[in-house]
């Protein structure tokens, strides 16, 4: 299996998904939905979508597909809220996002908050409505509690509030570690979670997959730190340098750039090993941390 096949053809199973799942742009709020879909539909890797059912099939190798879809989209919508959220004025005050126009540069600040607010709340509405997917209402409500504490005040929310607040000051390493497990590791790690209760991961299974996403959503932000470090607008797609601009609290800030890459490396391989009691079905998994080191943008 390699690894680039395997991430294309998952990607278009997710970007296929959304035309079953997500509103279509017109009637009323047709300007409102275009905005919404506008980032959604830009491109991307969909690594938490694409973890959501790799750890599924993990799990259960004989997994609905069906199943876990709707669960990975409203995963997949809540990552593109984030982004649009991050970009705006008041925050990273960002013009490019995947070598695109932001949300708000195109559609103005208000019509790109509320898009933004569209894909959250739409993303429950996906994760409770049980005419998608055939799971039941206790692992419907488990899914979701995770992912809302995830991507909330104790998770992805409460990272950013403290990633903006940490800019220009002197914080120690202990603040950048909460910041890095909330504001990006929160959502990859609920991603893996999702993907391992819909399948019906015992207790053991959930352990050794909650300590994986924990690692590789450690690594995936290191790597994001050190990317905006040493790549161009024109690699990332987005804003260069821009971390170190605004005063971040990151990892190259901390450490350099090749100490930084050694713990990346070190965040990888520990989520490698957690899944050492797994068989072939984890091999995706495997690989889709490796990609998370080696990814270029």
């Amino acid at each position: 299996m390699e690894i680039k096949d395997y991430l294309n053809k998952q990607r278009l199973l997710v970007e296929d998904a959304f035309d079953s799942y997500i509103p279509a742009a017109s009637g009323d709020f047709r300007d409102h939905i275009t905005a919404m879909r506008y980032s959604l539909e830009a491109g991307g890797k969909r690594v938490r979508p694409i973890l959501c059912l790799a750890a599924a099939t993990a799990i259960d190798g004989d997994v609905k597909t069906g199943d876990i879809l709707p669960t990975a989209c409203a995963l997949e919508c809540i990552h593109t809220y984030s982004l649009i959220h991050d970009d705006l004025p008041a925050m990273d005050n960002d013009d490019l996002r995947r070598g695109k126009a932001t949300n708000h540069v195109l559609y103005g600040e208000a019509a790109a908050i509320l898009a933004g607010d569209g894909l959250l709340t739409w993303a429950f509405d996906l994760l409770a409505n049980q005419e998608h997917g055939n799971l039941s209402a206790e692992k419907r409500l488990r899914i979701t509690h995770l992912i809302a504490r995830a991507a909330g005040s104790y998770g992805m929310v409460g990272g950013q509030a403290l990633d903006i607040k940490s800019e220009n000051t002197r914080f120690p390493f202990s603040t950048l570690q909460t910041i890095h497990r909330s504001k990006t590791g929160a959502l990859i790690t609920a991603s893996v979670l999702a993907g391992a209760v819909a399948a019906g991961a015992n207790t053991t299974q959930t352990k050794a997959l909650q300590h994986y996403g924990d690692q590789i959503g450690l690594a995936f932000q290191i790597v994001d730190d050190l990317l905006n470090a040493t790549s161009t607008t024109e690699q990332l797609g987005k804003a260069a340098g821009s971390d170190a601009e605004l005063g971040k609290a990151t990892y190259p800030a901390y450490f350099g750039i090749e100490e930084t890459k050694t713990k990346a490396k070190a965040a990888v391989e520990e989520a490698k090993n957690s899944l050492s009691e797994f068989d072939d079905k984890a091999r995706p998994l495997r690989l889709l941390a490796d990609y998370i080191f080696t990814r270029t943008h």
